[in-house]
């Protein structure tokens, strides 16, 4: 049985970048408020605290795919917190694809559904622009990214059958 895993989470550098110059502005205030002794020390550590928290919440983030011989399972924490299971039964049609996360699912993380073109179905990636479209039976669409396109068309190929 051969199975591919993946993991990723959101280590751009770009992100990170504006992270921290989303993070500096509220501290430099902060802290002038300090020195002007219109804030205490301890409403200084808890409001850089929280800042500092509420950034670096990005990078618990995870995506993690699975694909063997029973389906298509993935995880994206901290919004699932167990892997989801597509059987193969299920799946209509899979393949790797290139697409653009901004134009066609509004950026990245979990997307899709309310918001934005219904008809593309749901995405749930962290970066890059290839990934796994699944057609299920149902019609019902979802887009899972990778960056291991050669091996995850090695494993499609495998299972292609099953679907």
């Amino acid at each position: 049985m051969r199975v591919f895993i993946e993991e990723q989470r959101f280590t751009q550098k770009w992100l990170i970048v504006l992270l921290i110059i989303a993070s500096v502005v509220p501290i430099v205030i902060i802290y002038k408020s300090f020195l002007d002794q219109k804030m205490n020390l301890n409403n200084v550590i808890i409001a850089t605290t929280i800042i500092i928290l509420a950034n670096g919440i990005i990078f618990m983030f995870k995506l993690k795919t699975r694909i063997d011989d029973i389906g298509v399972h993935y995880q994206f924490f901290p919004f699932h917190i167990k892997m989801k299971t597509i059987p193969w039964k299920k799946i209509k049609h899979a393949e790797t694809r290139t697409y653009d996360a901004l134009s066609e699912y509004g950026g990245w993380g979990l997307k899709g559904g309310l918001f934005w073109k219904k008809e593309k179905g749901t995405a749930i990636n962290v970066s890059g622009d290839e990934g796994i479209q699944l057609t299920l039976a149902d019609n019902k669409k979802i887009l899972i990214g990778t960056h291991r396109r050669k091996d995850v068309d090695i494993i499609l190929a495998k299972y292609s059958n099953k679907s």
